[in-house]
């Protein structure tokens, strides 16, 4: 009998003493100071996204007119082509050239046209399309009026793309910390090297490809208005560029 309530005695104190580990590791467990979550790696912004870029958002003549009296600045370079306009008409016929990176433009007016299918490559013709009428104030003519498609009217209901078109606010303030000699390529429409992509394709213009999607670390070809060129970034620093056989 002795023997057997010395077990259960023995018993008993190493299941309290158990349940008191259990309680004191319990207690420590809330008692302890809270671990935080380990922080997320956040991406470093840059000083270009940093800028803010102004939008409007159109969706009627109305909205448009607003623009009339003001000086835009092309940020979709190299892909639209603007035309001859004279006596609110637009001279589809024959292109006037294509519309370049950080280029000027004074708004005066816009126009709804019925466009023919050569015209709407970029921007959808609709039931009728819509144009602003400009003026290039550092051209040699800084008179001379021309037109742009930026958006239609199809069924009454109005679409437009000026947002991803212009700068409402001059690029070069805008990205000043640039600094001159990136400005004067861009200008220029050239490259040099440590250029990043985005100043690259401001001064080349937006039409490009390449076989990478890491952005600043890959090649691209940029169309340049037909004369290719081939860009090298690492980094997102041009390190090399050629004239490249065609696009």
């Amino acid at each position: 009998m002795q023997s057997g309530a010395k077990a259960a005695i023995a018993g008993t104190i190493i299941l309290l003493a158990a349940v008191g580990a259990r309680v004191g590791m319990i207690y420590h467990e809330r008692n302890a100071p809270a671990k935080l979550p380990a922080a997320a790696a956040t991406e470093k912004l840059s000083d270009d996204d940093l800028v803010f870029l102004k939008k409007k958002r159109p969706d009627s003549m109305a909205d448009i007119k607003t623009l009339y009296g003001t000086t835009v600045w092309v940020s979709a370079g190299g892909q639209l082509d603007y035309y001859p306009y004279a006596a609110h008409h637009v001279a589809y016929g024959k292109s006037a050239g294509t519309l370049l990176g950080a280029q000027a433009l004074l708004i005066k007016d816009a126009v709804e046209q019925v466009a023919p299918k050569s015209a709407t490559f970029r921007i959808p013709g609709g039931d009728r399309q819509v144009s602003l009428v400009f003026t290039m104030p550092q051209s040699t003519d800084p008179a001379k009026e021309y037109a742009v498609p930026v958006g239609y009217r199809q069924d009454g209901t109005y679409t437009f793309y000026t947002d991803e078109i212009f700068f409402y606010d001059d690029p070069h303030q805008l990205y000043q910390h640039w600094g001159p000699e990136i400005w004067k390529a861009v200008d220029a429409h050239q490259v040099i090297l440590g250029m990043n992509e985005r100043q690259v394709e401001l001064s080349l213009g937006q039409v490009s490809k390449s076989l990478s999607q890491d952005y600043g670390n890959r090649m691209v070809v940029f169309a340049n208005l037909g004369h290719p060129m081939a860009v090298t970034f690492v980094k997102n620093k041009v390190t090399a560029f050629r004239q490249d056989q065609g696009y």
